[in-house]
């Protein structure tokens, strides 16, 4: 077997990106003279880089989750008479579109708006703090069911929730919009459905990105089975409940192209 020099081996797994011709620094090279051509400058320089880089990662910076767990499981099917029409869930998707087309089109508008001093936007990772923003202090509080009418006057946002105003959407990148979709979506899964957390998974929809990252196709294939959970405990298709629950199932499952979770038309 032949002998194959380290040098050799390195070049042979690392192609290099400009061909350059091997260095000598001992002949008409002088370190404190300035190359004189490209040639000469690309000697120096890859006469100085090792043959092997090795990247320092710190773990502490990795997302949690590296893992993404797709289901292929489909929604549950509407109860008799909950099932919306095509033609109301064709609507829908065509209002859709155009919300998300008016949002993307008037982003940097309202990303340059001032925010009132009441509002102070979490940081991306605080789950508990975005759960707080988003539904209220008193909802988040209390569980499932809504906050009381305040008996102080004005409206007291840090209590009932902020609503998602575009000023306050328009500053969410796509990362933000992700895990906000997250935090929202664990804590439907253990508690029924409200305006103030429908509000909120519509506008964050509105603003999350096509083509879908893994992350965010799980997550909303996972809204949409929950929606279809909690539509089954409604006890009549008369409920404020079902339309919105409707909506979000369709949603996911004709714009986002899930079509496996779509509900049939009644």
């Amino acid at each position: 077997m032949a002998w194959v020099p380290a040098e050799s081996a390195v070049e042979e797994l690392m192609p290099r990106l400009l061909p350059v011709e091997p260095c000598d620094l001992t002949d008409s090279f002088d370190p404190n003279v300035p190359p004189r051509t490209p040639q000469e400058y690309l000697r120096i320089e890859a006469a100085h880089c090792p043959d092997v880089v090795v990247a320092q990662i710190d773990p502490k910076k990795l997302k949690r989750k590296q893992s993404v767990n797709v289901s292929l499981s489909g929604c549950q099917p509407a109860p008799e008479g909950y099932s919306p029409t095509l033609q109301w869930q064709q609507q829908q998707v065509a209002q859709f579109s155009t919300v998300r087309q008016s949002v993307n089109r008037h982003r940097s508008h309202w990303k340059s708006q001032q925010l009132d001093s009441n509002v102070t936007m979490p940081k991306s990772e605080d789950e508990e703090g975005w759960k707080k923003f988003c539904l209220g202090e008193r909802l988040y509080a209390e569980g499932a069911v809504g906050p009381a009418a305040s008996e102080s006057p004005g409206i007291d946002y840090v209590q009932i929730g902020f609503p998602p105003l575009l000023s306050i959407v328009s500053r969410m990148n796509q990362a933000t919009v992700t895990s906000v979709l997250e935090y929202l979506s664990n804590w439907f899964g253990e508690r029924d459905f409200t305006p103030e957390l429908g509000r909120w998974l519509y506008a964050l929809l509105a603003c999350l990105g096509k083509p879908l990252l893994p992350e965010a196709h799980s997550l909303i294939r996972q809204l949409a089975r929950r929606c279809s959970e909690v539509r089954l405990l409604v006890d009549s298709k008369d409920d404020e409940r079902v339309p919105a629950l409707n909506l979000l199932i369709c949603l996911v499952s004709r714009y986002f192209d899930q079509r496996d979770l779509a509900d049939e038309p009644s």
